[in-house]
């Protein structure tokens, strides 16, 4: 029996070359967008930075990470030392919704009155599936007033249908130390957010207090997002690289043969 095997031309080969760098420059195109949106992906609150003695509407921003399994319950666990006297909800479709009161650890006076009881803790239960994988789901309180204070932070607990529950507790100071610990949503207030933190919603006042917070949150910024930064460019770099050199391949190979 025989075998015909077509031969390989020049032109053929470069042409090959071709197509494997547009490929290349596709996946490095895919991992530039993939890896600051897995950096970003966690809870996060909006608008990230309030003014102290009024009232705000926040809303938590509540992705799924999981590939597998939903997000059918959120607990928002408020502060206790320099608490909220109020705190209520806006309605979300499709979840049950609880605020809990309890008596503080200690008094704490609140524009002038002694408080010993204050919202604690607010928990949203899914009546349905959840938040499904790749889905994401807003959460919308409404507090004050505000407390008189740097920063508040808020830890999340968020819990899985597969039993799974992920704690986003971690500090700004704590995830500047390690950033592969789940950070809680901030509340900036007096404090100026950290450089880059792209959920304050709110411009800090630009006094002498607000410029050094900033100095300090920009040397504390997590080493992650440089790091995701460095790898979409250098992706880009690679494939962009990679079709140059075979553009020229092709462009030679059609040049007429002497």
């Amino acid at each position: 029996m025989n075998t015909h095997i077509t031969p390989t031309t020049p032109a053929a080969r470069t042409k090959k070359r071709l197509l494997g760098s547009i490929a290349a420059l596709g996946l490095g195109a895919t991992l530039a967008i993939a890896a600051p949106m897995a950096a970003s992906a966690h809870v996060t609150v909006d608008p990230g930075q309030v003014e102290a003695g009024g009232w705000s509407y926040v809303t938590f921003r509540v992705p799924t990470e999981s590939d597998t399994a939903s997000t059918t319950k959120l607990e928002v666990h408020l502060p206790k030392d320099t608490p909220f006297t109020h705190v209520s909800y806006q309605p979300t479709p499709g979840w049950k919704t609880a605020v809990a009161q309890q008596k503080l650890p200690k008094p704490v006076t609140v524009m002038g009155n002694t408080i010993e009881e204050a919202p604690t803790e607010v928990t949203m239960t899914a009546d349905g599936s959840g938040i499904l994988p790749g889905q994401v789901q807003t959460f919308t309180l409404s507090i004050g007033p505000v407390p008189d204070t740097g920063h508040v932070v808020i830890p999340v607990t968020q819990t899985y249908s597969d039993g799974k529950v992920v704690e986003w507790k971690a500090t700004p100071e704590e995830v500047a130390k390690n950033d592969t610990l789940e950070p809680a949503p901030v509340l900036w207030i007096n404090d100026a957010p950290p450089a880059g933190d792209h959920h304050a919603g709110v411009t800090a006042k630009a006094d002498a207090h607000h410029g050094e917070a900033a100095a300090a949150g920009s040397h504390a910024e997590s080493d992650s997002g440089a790091v995701s930064l460095g790898l979409s460019i250098g992706a880009i770099v690679l494939a962009a690289g990679g079709a140059l050199l075979a553009a020229l391949a092709f462009a030679r190979s059609r040049k007429p043969q002497a």
